[in-house]
């Protein structure tokens, strides 16, 4: 596995070392060890997993407040998305910065989002499966998120009009949001 350093401390991407020939392919999605070696220590407990059945949906952007907060660790089944995550730790020199990826059934990268960071994504492709592990359960009393289309983040979307559940409409601008994990 490599380690790929994003702008955003503590957020990296992982390529896995894949192995294929005329079959397929084979690879470790996750492996404590290797994931040790790379700095990644965290318990997972939880495995979650979506399906957009269509491009251009979007969903973000959570996050859970102290002491519920997550950190997940990304990665797509089928499919392809534009994954964006934002800084939200108030003392943090990239608060309110924000780093966008491709992850896909093709390249395999996963993402690490730690705790402290908002995190959302658009489906580009039809059939787009996410996966993610988090090393929090979900806790509906501590789940807020931030308005994927806050004018001052600014986050270049790949839609203009995307396909929105009703809650993630109704979340506030990043300067009304609670924030809690320090």
């Amino acid at each position: 596995m490599k380690r790929i350093s994003l702008k955003l401390d503590g957020a990296i991407l992982i390529e896995p070392l894949v192995n294929g020939d005329n079959r397929g392919f084979f690879m470790e999605s996750y492996n404590d060890v290797a994931m040790q070696k790379l700095g990644v220590h965290y318990n997972f407990i939880q495995d979650n997993q979506s399906l957009s059945a269509e491009p251009g949906v979007l969903r973000g952007l959570h996050y859970q407040l102290k002491p519920k907060g997550q950190t997940k660790l990304i990665r797509v089944l089928t499919g392809a998305i534009y994954d964006v995550i934002l800084d939200i730790r108030k003392s943090s020199p990239t608060f309110g910065q924000w780093v966008g990826v491709i992850l896909s059934e093709h390249n395999k990268r996963q993402l690490l989002v730690p705790k402290g960071f908002a995190h959302g994504f658009c489906t580009l492709v039809p059939n787009t499966q996410v996966l993610y592990k988090v090393d929090e359960y979900y806790s509906p009393e501590h789940d807020r998120g931030i308005l994927w289309s806050d004018p001052v983040l600014g986050i270049d979307w790949p839609t203009s009009n995307p396909i929105l559940s009703d809650k993630d409409q109704r979340h506030p601008l990043l300067k009304d949001a609670e924030m809690n994990f320090e």
